[in-house]
């Protein structure tokens, strides 16, 4: 298999940005093959939650599986405080791109792991952004030390509803519990992510990344957590 190098060029204190490229350098091209499409545009993903929940490994999972494939990948990710349940995110680019940075409004999937996270982040969507969110809530550290309160599950759904036309809302946590542990939490999420419509990368491309990238005893139970999530979405599609 063939080895890939990743550049990791520091943006200021929490920001790191990373660069996908093969050994020949072959992704200068300005055309890349997504699932028998050439995009001119790369295909946006926003992922954010709150530290400790594996948003970084799936990003990784995505990166590879998108390299693999033979695409072009760029990633941020910014964190503050990710050991205490500090904010998490990261921006990838599949295709053609320089900057791994998405402006407000050209977010394709926005994956949430944290509801509240998902209306924070719910500018960068659009009406035809696909917004999966996981409905299990983590008091954020300033919330729980301030007066007000964590918004109603209510309130959180209708403004994401009020932002895009795709919206999945799905208990990954008891689904993670379900499929044998709570960890496997981001691999629900990335099985959701996955079975959206539009979405550029083969599920079998997604499976051999988490097969590398996921520790080999794990693996019964991540590959069990990502078809429930696949699944979940895959029935709820029109």
């Amino acid at each position: 298999m063939q080895k890939f190098n990743c550049k990791n060029k520091l943006n200021g204190r929490h920001c790191g940005k990373f660069e996908f490229k093969d050994d020949k350098n072959k992704f200068k091209d300005s055309k890349y093959k997504i699932n028998s499409f050439t995009y001119k545009t790369p295909y946006n993903i926003y992922i954010c939650g709150v530290g400790g929940q594996g948003i970084i490994k799936t990003s990784i999972v995505i990166g590879e599986a998108a390299i693999s494939g033979g695409n072009g990948v760029v990633m941020s990710e910014i964190h503050g405080m990710a050991q205490r349940g500090g904010v998490v995110s990261t921006e990838l680019k599949i295709g053609d791109s320089k900057s791994s940075i998405i402006e407000e409004g050209k977010t394709d999937l926005l994956l949430a792991f944290e509801p509240l996270e998902a209306v924070r982040a719910s500018p960068k969507a659009n009406k035809n952004t696909a917004i999966i969110f996981n409905t299990s809530s983590i008091m954020p550290f300033n919330i729980s030390a301030s007066e007000n309160p964590y918004p109603d599950f209510s309130d959180i759904l209708d403004t994401l509803k009020s932002r895009s036309d795709n919206v999945f809302a799905l208990d990954a946590e008891k689904m993670a519990k379900k499929a044998g542990h709570v960890l496997s939490l981001n691999m629900v999420m990335l099985g959701a992510a996955t079975a959206v419509s539009g979405f550029p990368l083969k599920k079998e491309k997604i499976l051999e990344s988490m097969r590398i990238n996921l520790p080999e005893n794990s693996l019964p139970i991540n590959m069990k957590a990502f078809e429930d999530g696949f699944n979940f979405v895959e029935s709820g599609r029109e």
